[in-house]
């Protein structure tokens, strides 16, 4: 197993190397042929509604309590969901969100997708997986075809299925046109090249053989993270204080996000950041008793509290979590190590550290340009202290020459995505 800590800046602390799925949100007007399409179903609770399959609403969770849904409870086995246009689409992928309220509809034990090919019903071929994850859009890549009819085929598994939304598009994904997008500025192409040498001939023998960078943790959960925050530090920390360090990391991570958008086949739009758990040395620090997240007690680890190891992605590669005490929802792919009296940083598969009082003392700026040098090695971005690519001066991963994602950041992270995107199958 291969893992990495890279620093943020160069005179606090070197980079000791050590190695190196709300989802897929279609913004209105991005080419989704769901909303011109008539739905009808095998079956239709009374109060549901097929219609609420199509209706552009993007689901907050499974469990949807405020939006329109479709369900089929009591009903069991094999139940479908069916999209019909006047004239003849050509379709490429779908992207389906489950209706799952942890009770009498669950997500279902399988489901596929078929068309009309003029006298039956045939599945799409070459299918790119049919994942089941709950609170995200799972999106699936075909064959592509021509019909006037698209059904997603659901067997049910724990309870009856449903659907809160599905999209279809005629391109890979929301909004590319088909095309590759990659098309860095001229000036760019020898410096990006000159990187991705670099990365293959450092971290032989070259990224595809590792499986735990931030790409294949927002992949695996279809388009969402999870974080838990070790807060190694006695400094009190009150529920606003918790729900304000939650609001910055989203912010600071969807800058990264940002850049991918609508990029590439990127299939997301959209990419939540959720903290599932706190973990700290004396529970008295927490000062709240709601249990929005789960709270790890003096477990320590590398002399800081660690948040539990069954929950954890690093730990837990393979994607199962089978002794995690909340299953897959609370599981963590990554940590926010925020330690007292700490400068500079770290940053891995494993997630960010930086020191907390910076963090707490920055929770409203734009750029916390520490933590993004930080999550820009959690995707796999390297360092630059020994050397700089021909012909680019100041970039945030030139720790302490930006203080923002810059034009050449941004693509050298567009870059790691075209050389990874085909492990799924994209």
């Amino acid at each position: 197993m291969r893992r990495w800590w890279m620093a943020a800046v160069p005179v606090l602390i070197l980079g000791l190397l050590m190695s190196p799925a709300d989802a897929a949100v279609a913004a209105p007007g991005d080419g989704n042929l769901a909303v011109n399409a008539t739905a009808t179903a095998s079956y239709t609770s009374p109060w549901e509604s097929i219609a609420a399959i199509k209706d552009d609403i993007d689901p907050p969770q499974s469990n949807d309590t405020v939006n329109p849904r479709w369900g089929t409870w009591p009903q069991t086995g094999a139940q479908w969901a069916e999209l019909t246009w006047a004239q003849p689409q050509a379709l490429r992928s779908a992207q389906v969100y489950f209706f799952d309220d942890n009770g009498g509809v669950r997500v279902p034990a399988s489901w596929r997708l078929q068309y009309w090919n003029g006298s039956a019903y045939a599945d799409v071929t070459g299918a790119s997986g049919y994942p089941t994850a709950v609170n995200a859009y799972n999106r699936v890549v075909f064959t592509g075809v021509t019909t006037t009819r698209l059904r997603v085929l659901l067997q049910s598994g724990a309870g009856s299925v449903g659907l809160l939304e599905v999209k279809v598009y005629a391109t890979e994904s929301p909004g590319d046109g088909g095309g590759t997008g990659w098309s860095p500025p001229a000036n760019l192409v020898t410096p990006l090249n000159q990187v991705w040498q670099h990365v293959e001939s450092t971290y032989n023998p070259g990224p595809s053989a590792f499986r735990n960078y931030g790409w294949d943790q927002v992949m695996a959960n279809g388009g969402s993270i999870n974080y838990c925050v070790r807060w190694d530090s006695s400094a009190p920390v009150s529920a606003a204080l918790r729900d304000q360090i939650h609001a910055s990391l989203a912010r600071q991570f969807k800058k990264w996000m940002d850049v991918m958008a609508g990029h590439n086949g990127w299939p997301y739009a959209n990419v939540p950041v959720k903290v599932v758990g706190w973990a700290v040395r004396d529970r008295a620090t927490l000062q709240w008793s709601d249990n929005s997240v789960d709270v790890y007690v003096n477990d320590i680890r590398e002399n800081a509290p660690q948040c539990a190891q069954p929950c954890g992605r690093f730990f837990n590669q393979n994607g199962q979590y089978p002794n995690c005490p909340g299953g897959l929802a609370r599981h963590y792919d990554m940590s926010l190590w925020l330690t007292a009296g700490m400068s500079g940083g770290a940053g891995g598969d494993w997630g960010q550290r930086i020191g907390s009082e910076y963090y707490v003392s920055n929770l409203n700026a734009d750029n916390i340009h520490i933590l993004l040098h930080e999550m820009g090695h959690s995707f796999g971005l390297d360092d630059f202290y020994d050397w700089t690519p021909t012909g680019v001066g100041g970039f945030l991963m030139k720790a302490g020459s930006a203080g923002q994602i810059t034009e050449f950041d941004k693509w050298m992270f567009r870059d790691w995505w075209r050389h990874l995107k085909s492990r799924y199958g994209l």
